[in-house]
């Protein structure tokens, strides 16, 4: 006799784990960090620099304050020194920590008047043992500085009003805007307006400086801010209808997990702008991920969602209105730093120059301030590409201020590799890198510089290359045409020695993408310069009329490319 068989169960669902998206209702923090940014809200901490730890000094400091809220006000420990990259990893961050500190002053816009920039050489020079880099973000990026000397720098900042708050952190960071805005002939709109007002508007306000992870804008009436690695960004567009305006960008960015942003297909007038970023930001704070870190950046949300779903809860649920469709902007014919001497729409002139990978010094700083005051301007601003221009220079002092700035390291003519290498801070500073940058770039284009002389007039678009100590992509190695980023590699004979990672053929504007990585191709730090010569020497000899680096890196057999 048969026995009846006991139907089966159903499968039961799985239930999908929560990210912490404080808009579905997970409040609890799920990581060390949200735990510490709950704890105490981190724009606090300020009051216990200047009340307690400057006068107790580096021992007084709360672990928490010292290894998170610090970056509120743009404050990292740096490395100590001696420890090679290969312990990078091995650690404890306690281990790593100098008793000195990495400073950023947040410059939006790379805006600053000569008087400001005598103030940030000055600073260097009482406080910073004379460093000063310029960043890709546009800031001064310090070191050496002391707990005890932090109150004192922020008030020469202030007095010059500067800041260093929301330099670092999980806050709206540093807005990037075009060193040329409102002087260039090329830009459709001029977007300082609206980087003044989110700045009024929104920075330092607590209900914006605890977001998931931080976030980057960039504004610009030309494709000249790397708009497509951005949280958030506004190209300039002429729309049809509409006149001047921005098309909107959300989600690109770096790091391990490369994305590239997506268009929401939306035009916005300047006197929108503000009110469309703290809308994207508010979601951001509201429905981003915070269980995991790694997962916390606005990118993996807008790849969730897509650009539609995220426009729509934009308008649904926070603008509460249709935005206006509009253009893509144009891609530019070729990348655009500013570098060498062009013409404003005022008659005047503005000079680019370009120091290697961005270091430079505080006496450097206070003397181009002084070179620019000599030549009958007062205003600079330094570039996403980490290079420096003097604008309003009047065409009889161009020469002049040319040849004072080269005697200072900023060419206004350099060669393709002083124009082309970017670098980060590396193993010098910087507690997670794994091998040096700033150093090994500076040597890397002298090196080029000779032995690439016979074929550098026939580069007409310069070959970009980026150093990167770690891969965290600080110096954007996935969107160089020879992106290099740093870790330990087994040499010929065996030894564990520093080298990289090689990304080939990435790009941005015209090249939009992430380029070629090599299946399992490592160089020696050793190996560099002859590496990049080799490679560069097969792209001029095997390109097509005017082929660019990324087109030829992306059809060549890799025997070329190694």
């Amino acid at each position: 006799m048969a026995t009846p068989q006991t139907p089966a169960r159903p499968a039961r669902a799985k239930q999908k784990r929560g990210e912490g998206q404080w808009a579905l209702g997970y409040r609890e923090p799920l990581n060390p960090n949200e735990r510490s940014k709950k704890d105490d809200h981190p724009l606090n901490v300020r009051a216990r620099i200047e009340n307690i730890y400057a006068h107790r000094g580096f021992d007084a400091i709360d672990p928490g304050d010292l290894r998170g809220r610090f970056r509120w006000f743009g404050l990292y420990t740096q490395r100590k020194p001696g420890i090679d990259g290969g312990r990078t990893a091995t650690l404890e961050p306690e281990e790593l920590d100098d008793r000195y500190f990495m400073l950023r002053v947040r410059i939006d816009g790379g805006a600053l008047t000569t008087a400001q920039l005598t103030v940030l050489g000055e600073i260097s020079q009482a406080y910073a043992r004379d460093t000063a880099d310029i960043t890709d973000r546009q800031n001064i990026q310090y070191h050496w500085i002391r707990i005890e000397d932090v109150p004192a720098i922020w008030a020469k900042l202030e007095n010059a009003g500067m800041t260093t708050m929301e330099a670092c952190g999980d806050s709206p960071r540093v807005i990037l805007g075009s060193p040329v805005a409102g002087i260039a002939a090329a830009e459709v709109i001029d977007g300082t307006p609206a980087i003044d007002e989110i700045k009024r508007r929104y920075i330092g306000k607590p209900e914006f400086a605890n977001l998931p992870r931080k976030f980057k804008t960039a504004i610009s009436g030309q494709p000249d801010v790397a708009h497509e690695i951005h949280d958030i960004a506004f190209v300039g567009v002429d729309h049809p209808e509409h006149g001047p305006g921005f098309d909107v960008w959300v989600g690109g960015g770096l790091s391990t997990n490369p994305m590239l942003g997506k268009r929401l297909g939306a035009w916005v007038p300047l006197d929108e702008v503000p009110d469309v970023w703290e809308g994207v930001i508010s979601i951001f704070r509201d429905y981003g991920y915070r269980r995991l870190r790694s997962r916390a950046r606005i990118k993996f949300l807008v790849k969730d969602w897509g650009a539609e779903k995220f426009r729509q809860v934009l308008q649904d649920e926070y603008l509460k209105r249709e935005l206006i469709d509009g253009p893509p902007p144009v891609d530019p014919a070729v990348p655009i730093d500013h570098v060498g001497v062009h013409p404003q729409v005022d008659g005047k002139f503005y000079v680019g120059a370009a120091p290697v990978a961005g270091r430079v010094s505080g006496g450097t700083l206070v003397a181009v301030a002084k070179a620019a005051e000599r030549a009958g301007s007062g205003r600079v601003r330094l570039t996403p590409q980490q290079k420096l221009v003097v604008l309003d220079v009047p065409e009889a002092q161009v020469a002049t201020l040319s040849a004072e700035l080269a005697e200072l390291g900023l060419e206004s003519k350099p060669s393709p590799w002083r124009r082309s290498v970017m670098a980060c801070t590396g193993l010098e500073f910087c507690k997670l890198a794994i091998v040096e940058t700033k150093a090994r770039a500076q040597q890397l284009v002298a090196d080029l510089e000779k032995s690439l002389a016979d074929i550098q007039d026939g580069l007409d678009t310069p070959v970009t290359v980026h150093l990167n100590g770690c891969p965290n992509s600080c110096a954007r190695i996935q969107t160089a045409d020879i992106g290099l980023k740093g870790q330990i590699v087994t040499d010929s004979e065996g030894n564990q020695v520093e080298g990289f990672q090689v990304h080939l053929g990435g790009g941005l504007g015209l090249d939009a993408g992430f380029g070629r990585k090599l299946r399992g191709h490592k160089v020696t730090a050793s190996e560099l310069t002859g590496y990049v010569e080799r490679v560069v020497r097969n792209y001029v000899t095997g390109r097509e009329p005017g082929e660019r680096f990324a087109q030829w890196a992306a059809r060549a057999e890799e025997s070329a490319l190694q």
